[in-house]
């Protein structure tokens, strides 16, 4: 069975963690100085890179070549070729214990670990524990572990892992070392991407992976899984064979539309409508991004600056784009424009005739 895109290009050194630099500097600088923390909370969005970062850790906490040589840990970084450094890649490693709080989430469980954390590692230096989804675990179980994550064992290091911050609990939190995972911005997450292809040999254009990043929205995992679905179904990937499987307008037709509709050419706006409707891609999400892309548009009206902010979300070209539109924004009437829009997406989602609210928005806005 062929490896997963996410998992064969997984980071295996900190230095490789995409988009996360400040992190990768403090726990690098913690490495260096042998000073590893008893207790982490990663937190951020899903695919960001929280779990690998995890076992980045423990291969940090149980490198032999870092214990031997004090040259080689400066770098700050595992070596990768000792014994411990390897299980754990090929996730082997006995004394790196995985939790999934999603499904062991209760008090009984919580009580298991800890008589489990009270063991000494069986080969290693540390025992690392790493509860991924930690929000998921009860108030019970939380509980349970306070006094664990206060005064663990020496050979023990806890990373826990979560989407939700605002779901651990104060005392849980206080406890830890804790970094805030970003979503990471659409350029870097073209690039690697680009990388990718490269060493796979794929065809795929610059403008599939542009639509592939964006749609990723922040999640690098979620990118890598999408590009590695539709290279396994088509041998060359284009644009319009990424925007038919997905279903997800490109930034180019919804730049095409808002082009028209800022221009105030009703005519040509609806016949766009039409042939986007009819070539069967989803008129909702067409709606959806026009919202955006307008929006965009009239925040830099008002504020040049976030030009900068849009950098993250954007590549170059894209970013021209949006900014030669701004320039044709009119306040009060594109205002209204937005919150037709909005009240027409509402009633797409729900209406057998998913294009009218669209259009009928459209000839509200731009008609004499």
């Amino acid at each position: 069975m062929a490896l997963a895109i996410y998992r064969k290009y997984r980071p295996r050194l900190l230095e490789d963690l995409l988009g996360q630099q400040p992190i990768v500097e403090i726990l690098k600088n913690a490495a260096r100085k042998d000073k590893l923390a008893h207790a982490y909370l990663f937190y951020g969005p899903r695919g960001t890179g929280k779990t690998t970062a995890a076992r980045l850790m423990a291969k940090i906490a149980n490198c032999e070549t870092r214990s031997a040589d004090a040259k080689f840990r400066a770098e700050g970084e595992p070596c990768n070729r000792c014994q411990p450094c390897q299980e754990i890649d090929q996730g082997q490693a006995l004394d790196v214990i995985e939790i999934d709080a999603a499904s062991n989430r209760g008090i009984d469980e919580i009580r298991s670990l800890k008589e489990s954390i009270k063991l000494s590692p069986s080969s290693y230096r540390y025992r690392v524990f790493i509860v991924d989804e930690a929000h998921q675990l009860t108030k019970e179980a939380f509980n349970a572990l306070l006094k664990t994550l206060e005064e663990p064992p020496a050979h023990a290091i806890f990373i826990l892992a979560t989407t939700e911050f605002e779901k651990v609990p104060a005392t849980i939190t206080s406890r830890t070392q804790r970094f805030h995972f970003k979503k990471l911005p659409v350029d870097e997450i073209f690039k690697k991407l680009k990388q990718i292809i490269g060493s796979e040999k794929m065809l795929v254009t610059d403008g599939a992976l542009e639509l592939i990043a964006a749609t990723a929205e922040g999640s690098f995992r979620d990118a890598e899984s999408l590009l590695d679905q539709i290279t396994s179904l088509e041998d060359k990937v284009t644009l319009e064979s990424v925007e038919k499987i997905i279903g997800k307008v490109g930034f180019g037709r919804t730049s095409e539309l808002a082009e028209l509709i800022l221009s105030g050419d009703l005519k040509k706006s609806l016949e766009y409508v039409s042939k986007i409707n009819e070539t069967g891609y989803n008129i909702i999400d067409l709606n959806k991004e026009l919202i955006h892309y307008i929006r965009r548009a009239l925040s830099l009206k008002f504020d040049p600056a976030l030009e900068q902010l849009f950098k993250k979300e954007l590549t170059q070209r894209e970013l021209e784009q949006l900014v030669r539109h701004s320039k044709s924004i009119n306040p009060e009437k594109h205002i209204a424009l937005i919150k037709s829009l909005i009240r027409a997406y509402s009633e797409m989602r729900y209406s057998p005739f998913a294009s009218v609210p669209l259009e009928v928005a459209i000839i509200e806005n731009l008609r004499e």
